[in-house]
């Protein structure tokens, strides 16, 4: 529970620093050479992050459903719907960094 925590709190950290950092990137005097590149570098390791993330998380969500699908066969039609509500979601995650990517390729 701990770790889900702390992950949850990462996440919101970064979440609002980056709304900030957007909302300042607005304001500021047009982009320089190392601005663009920067925000080049950030575009790619938002869709990079959010792949990575996606692809693990449905892998031990998946895991996880057919060992308990394994354990007790008779439970799969139970466990099959969360289960594929639960990658959709996911899926929906790595698209927000995919928009969000394009976004920061858009201020370049």
């Amino acid at each position: 529970m701990r770790k889900v925590l702390s992950v949850a709190t990462a996440a919101l950290f970064a979440l609002l620093f980056s709304s900030a950092a957007m909302a300042a990137a607005e304001a500021a005097a047009p982009a320089d050479s190392s601005t663009k590149a920067a925000l080049a570098l950030a575009a790619g390791l938002a869709i990079a992050i959010g792949a990575f993330g996606a692809a693990l998380g449905q892998g031990r969500l998946a895991a996880a459903a057919m060992e308990s699908i394994g354990r007790n066969p008779n439970a799969a039609a139970r466990i099959q719907l969360p289960m594929i509500l639960g990658l959709a979601f996911i899926e929906a995650l790595a698209l927000y960094a995919f928009v969000i990517a394009f976004f920061l390729q858009g201020k370049i």
